[in-house]
């Protein structure tokens, strides 16, 4: 049944598509849909707008520079009240644009994690949201509320406070027998804790966290969501390496459908309650997965694929720090001095090693 849905899906897909290329516009057409996600493309940054029943929210905005994105789009799109904004967590690639929300559209709650961040777009943030008369509200794990005819619940905010991301607002939202979840910036430690948690996580399409990074989107977590579809809002040939080959694989394993803004643009994913159909604003033709094949761990029991993680360690005495393979700083290690690792990051602790300061492993 599930591929009967999905080859139904993708001939709507098709077509859809071709409408988009032949009407000349470079951005997607509202659908006609009752309930519909934006995932706007804003480069290496976040920005989802969602629509049900004519109620609209934005869950996160982009960079400051993205702001004239994000204001065009709201004017384009005949969106000047939003129900809800939702800033998943302080850092400006989610909160910066939201400032260009607030310059077009008034805004009936506002969400966020914290009510102060040393940042410049963080205080524009508070400073546009107190010209429209709205104060942040932090929410809490559990909160419901209506967008339209479809449910939304927070399952998670403020999970751990030892880094940004992991304040991340976790929203799930429920339209008739589809659903969404958006993850923000949530890194490995919050989806361990979700997915030992009384919250629903099984979800028709996921937000895939962090833009792809290594330290979102585990085995575990995947097991748990179970997506048909996943979408990673990125930036194309960004300096961090995102999405990373191992979260493409673990999403391959997952067997899921994935879009990428860095290679699709824009995505508009429509639901009649039932199905799912998307549409891209570029007619991407290639691999989604940049050509990763199925990776041996598919085989493998997800708790025991998550005992421990991969770490690029600096032995050098004078470092003596541990990085996520990603990082910028562990490219830079010299090869006399570099050491893969494979294991739990306590132990790692406990042999003397630090964890680096910028990617915070």
């Amino acid at each position: 049944m599930k591929s009967i849905k999905r080859i139904a899906s993708l001939l709507i897909v098709f077509a859809f598509i071709i409408s988009l290329c032949g009407c000349g516009n470079t951005q997607p057409q509202m659908p006609t849909g009752d309930f519909a996600v934006h995932f706007i493309d804003v480069g290496q940054a976040d920005a989802s707008l969602i629509v049900c029943d004519g109620k609209a929210m934005l869950i996160d905005g982009g960079n400051a520079a993205d702001s004239s994105i994000i204001y065009a789009y709201l004017k384009n799109h005949g969106i000047n009240h939003l129900e809800y904004m939702v800033a998943t967590h302080a850092h400006e690639d989610h909160i910066g644009g939201l400032s260009g929300a607030l310059n077009y559209a008034t805004v009936g709650t506002a969400f966020c994690p914290v009510t102060e961040y040393d940042s410049s777009a963080f205080r524009n943030f508070v400073r546009y949201l107190g010209n429209k008369g709205v104060s942040i509200t932090v929410p809490k794990a559990g909160d419901k509320f209506m967008l339209g005819s479809a449910e939304c619940t927070i399952i998670a905010v403020n999970t751990l406070d030892n880094e940004p991301n992991n304040t991340s607002i976790v929203m799930r939202i429920v339209y008739g027998e589809t659903s969404f979840l958006f993850t923000g910036d949530a890194e490995r430690e919050v989806e361990q804790a979700l997915a030992g948690s009384k919250y629903t996580l099984e979800s028709t399409v996921l937000k895939v966290g962090h833009h792809g990074s290594y330290s979102s989107t585990s085995y575990v977590f995947l097991r748990n969501v179970m997506p048909e579809y996943a979408v990673i809002p990125v930036g194309k040939d960004n300096d961090y390496g995102h999405p990373t080959a191992e979260v493409l694989s673990r999403l391959r394993d997952a067997d899921v459908t994935l879009f990428r803004t860095d290679l699709h643009g824009t995505i508009v994913c429509t639901s009649d309650g039932k199905n799912v159909v998307f549409g891209t604003e570029k007619a991407y033709k290639g691999d989604p997965f940049g050509g990763i094949g199925n990776n041996s761990t598919v085989t493998e029991d997800f708790s025991q694929a998550d005992s421990g993680m991969d770490y690029v360690v600096n032995i050098s005495e004078s470092s003596m720090k541990f990085h996520y393979p990603d990082c910028g700083a562990a490219s830079k290690i010299s090869e006399k001095n570099r050491k893969e690792y494979h294991g739990k990051r306590d132990d790692l602790i406990a042999k003397g090693y630090q964890p680096c300061g910028s990617c915070k492993p």
